[in-house]
């Protein structure tokens, strides 16, 4: 099993570059960042945590571009993945999205995972032109759209939002970027990501994890899919026995969130975190 941080970014506190430098040196396998591109004063989408338009943490307004936020930091490492957790691909432009995540790929040496959510905050995304209750169908067709990019010498697509006719598009990652769904664990859920992704990332109100695990691979044997999903766990304090006990489950990698504390201070957490846990 893997082990990772997230860094909720934001313009105070530790740099990406640095976290993620900490967390390499420290032995952890992943750095993971989140996204939002803004938040409407106004809106009428509820946090998922709070129940109300009221937010559990200011830096949802003052949150990094994830992916300049990684480019830092694989400039300064060498083997931890660059991970999203979670991105927000309906709020981009997927031609121009892919060419990012795969130049990010191309330059890191293969070491980019996709975290995608399909967007809590339905203001934010009607901002980007995303129809309403159309989110999953935008997701879906933006990362096949994207894929067709990453893997075809001469990529098309046509869908109900995005098309483009035979087109060339390089650099090509490294190798297949794995696309992990942050979301609810409900059967909605997992079988979209038999159909569209390559596993499932727990979100802070996923809790009792057995049942949710069992459903996921049911959904995917039953999809034909082969292999396992990726099954990635957020974490609060490690808890040994727990952390046994979801090895033997089937979660495949853990994320422990990082203080919003000054940069020294979180450096010291994570060395003190990397301690705790079974790191090569």
């Amino acid at each position: 099993m893997r082990y990772g941080v997230v860094l909720f970014t934001s313009d105070r506190g530790i740099a990406p570059a640095d976290a993620a430098r900490a967390a390499e040196d420290a032995g952890f396998d992943s750095f993971a960042v989140p996204e939002h591109t803004h938040i409407p004063v106004r809106r009428e989408a509820a946090h998922p945590g709070t129940g109300t338009a009221e937010l559990p943490d200011d830096r949802y307004l003052r949150t990094l571009d994830p992916w300049v936020a990684l480019a830092t930091a694989a400039s300064v490492t060498r083997r931890i993945t660059l991970s999203t957790a979670v991105a927000l691909p309906a709020e981009h432009d997927p031609i121009t999205l892919a060419k990012t995540i795969a130049s990010l790929d191309h330059l890191s040496g293969g070491r980019v995972v996709l975290g995608a959510g399909f967007g809590w905050n339905v203001d934010e995304l009607t901002d980007h032109g995303v129809p309403a209750g159309r989110r999953r169908t935008v997701l879906r067709e933006y990362l096949e759209a994207m894929r067709a990019l990453w893997t075809s010498e001469e990529a098309a697509y046509e869908g109900e939002h995005v098309r483009f006719g035979p087109s060339w598009a390089w650099p090509k990652p490294v190798g297949e970027v794995p696309v992990v769904i942050g979301a609810g664990g409900t059967e909605r859920t997992f079988t979209w990501i038999a159909r569209s992704a390559d596993g499932w990332l727990t979100t802070p109100r996923d809790h009792h994890l057995d049942d949710k695990v069992r459903l996921l691979h049911k959904i995917w044997q039953d999809a034909g899919r082969e292999g396992q999903p990726r099954v990635i766990a957020l974490a609060g304090r490690p808890d040994g026995e727990v952390l046994a006990h979801w090895r033997a489950l089937g979660v495949t990698e853990v994320l422990f969130g990082l203080p919003d504390r000054e940069a020294d201070e979180v450096a010291a957490y994570i060395r003190r975190l990397g301690e705790r846990l079974p790191l090569d």
